[in-house]
């Protein structure tokens, strides 16, 4: 199985609307396009893009994965910093999960520099813009070994 999933959290279904100056101007579907582009360069079968803005639905998304997906890359959005949920989500599906954030957490809100996810996740890649989901995708694709 080579099948990667996206997760994004929290009002990511607005990029491009978003505050621009934080976030970019390219729409949510635009990114999605280059990510799934990426992936299949890459050696993933297929990419799921899943956005909510419901913590449950995240953290089902994250429970089905363990079945049907090989990695994560996760973009939890505000749920970073306070969804203990969805860390016990990711520590509890035993797949590789990369933590991603367009702005670099660490420069804004002091709320925001602290992620109680990092710790269960592979790594964490922020502040890239856009490309931080492309630089998610290139580590989970280098720990799975039969992909190479």
């Amino acid at each position: 199985m080579k099948d990667l999933l996206i997760i994004n959290g929290p009002n990511l279904n607005l990029l491009g609307e978003r505050e621009p100056g934080i976030y970019g101007n390219d729409t949510y579907d635009s990114i999605c396009a280059e990510i799934k582009a990426y992936a299949e360069e890459l050696g993933f079968e297929s990419c799921e893009c899943f956005q909510s803005n419901h913590e449950g639905e995240i953290i089902d998304r994250l429970h089905a994965a363990r079945l049907d997906k090989c990695a994560v890359v996760i973009n939890a959005g505000a749920y970073t910093h306070y969804s203990y949920a969805i860390r016990d989500a990711i520590a509890a599906i035993k797949i590789p999960v990369v933590e991603v954030h367009i702005s670099n957490i660490n420069s804004r809100d002091a709320f925001r520099e602290k992620s109680v996810i990092a710790p269960v996740c592979c790594g964490q890649i922020c502040g890239f813009g856009k490309n931080s989901y492309l630089l998610g995708v290139k580590a989970v694709s280098d720990m799975i070994s039969d992909l190479k």
